[in-house]
């Protein structure tokens, strides 16, 4: 968005935005090319079944249980002065969505294959999911958007979310079971690379530094004898 924003709309990147846009790109490579193979769920009965798993349940109620503290007890509260508040709350009743569209998608699948999944009980509770969640996250998001800074909202929110929805899907899927330690290392090393990324395109977004500025300055500087 960076990158599109500059060239559409004029808007120029300094040499922090720069270096941020290619971490991130260099992370995001980093993560694919060490991302875990998917367990292929081919039927609605099989993700009820990982959806029914007992480790998947707690921490899908605990998720819930945190949220709802956060709803209704703390962000009447220091929901207008603490940034992580509304995020939080986007973050983890935004990673319901994807075992929602993951389901949904099966449903699609089977009946594109003439079969009857809109009998299953399980698709309309997932629609019912994935509404509730999207409705709550875009209602929490718009909220932080109006209160604090966007160039703070968005690198924090793309961190949590997504470190919420990895763990939410590795806990459903179980996609890092069969995953080397290098594969390990390298997806994570991925991860943080991005957040680096993220960080030094937003948080200093609005310092005017360039190439030739820096250049000058390191050519100003003293040689040590």
């Amino acid at each position: 968005s960076a990158v599109l924003s500059s060239y559409f709309l004029n808007e120029k990147l300094n040499i922090h935005g720069k270096l941020g846009c290619v971490l991130s790109i260099l992370g995001s490579t980093v993560m694919v090319i060490h991302a875990p193979e998917e367990e292929e769920v081919t039927s609605l009965d099989e993700m009820e079944r990982k959806l029914q798993d007992p480790v998947f349940v707690t921490f899908a109620l605990l998720l819930t249980v945190v949220a709802l503290v956060l709803i209704i007890v703390v962000a009447p509260k220091r929901g207008q002065t603490n940034i992580l508040i509304y995020i939080l709350i986007c973050s983890f009743i935004g990673a319901f969505s994807v075992a929602s569209v993951k389901g949904l998608g099966i449903a699609i699948k089977q009946m594109l294959e003439r079969k009857p999944a809109y009998r299953h009980p399980l698709v309309y509770i997932l629609v019912i999911i994935l509404v509730l969640s999207i409705s709550t996250q875009i209602n929490y998001l718009n909220k932080a958007l109006d209160v604090f800074n966007t160039s703070l909202v968005t690198p924090i929110y793309y961190v949590c979310f997504t470190t919420t929805v990895v763990t939410f899907s590795i806990i459903l899927f179980k996609e890092w079971s069969s995953m080397e330690l290098g594969d390990i290392t390298g997806t994570l090393s991925g991860f943080c690379s991005i957040i680096i990324g993220i960080f030094l395109l937003h948080a200093f977004k609005n310092t005017d530094i360039t190439w030739s500025q820096l250049m000058s300055t390191v050519a100003k500087e003293p040689s040590l004898p």
